[in-house]
């Protein structure tokens, strides 16, 4: 993937977020920053950096899309507070056989997928 000014700006911007955070947060903090980039810009950027596996993205509960850079290069899943948005990576092989074998019973191949598990961390309690 070529790294453009712009796709540098939107990358350092997400890595020096702790959590995840929206297009138009991101948006926003590069504009605070003096950094020209508009908004169509940071959503096609932040697209091509999940899509070379460079930034987490997870639907919320109430359907906003949000990224974080990721902290993992491996294939993992995220364990999300409903309340605090608190996030945990964790690997899922039970999950990745049933997507195997669900895919395979059916005919498809090269199968992906994503899962996000909603809960109540233990200091949202």
């Amino acid at each position: 993937m070529k790294m453009t000014r712009q796709r540098a700006a939107v990358a350092s911007a997400l890595a020096g977020l702790d959590g995840f955070t929206s297009a138009q947060a991101l948006h926003d903090a590069l504009r605070h920053d003096g950094k020209s980039v508009g908004l169509t810009t940071v959503y096609r950027h932040l697209q091509a950096l999940a899509e070379a596996g460079a930034v987490d993205v997870l639907r919320t509960a109430d359907g906003e899309t949000v990224y974080r850079a990721c902290a993992r290069d491996e294939h993992h899943h995220h364990l999300v507070c409903r309340s605090c948005g608190a996030t945990v990576e964790v690997t899922g092989p039970a999950v990745e056989t049933w997507a195997e074998a669900i895919a395979a019973e059916h005919g498809y191949r090269d199968v992906s997928h994503t899962l996000e598990v909603f809960g109540t961390c233990a200091s949202c309690g």
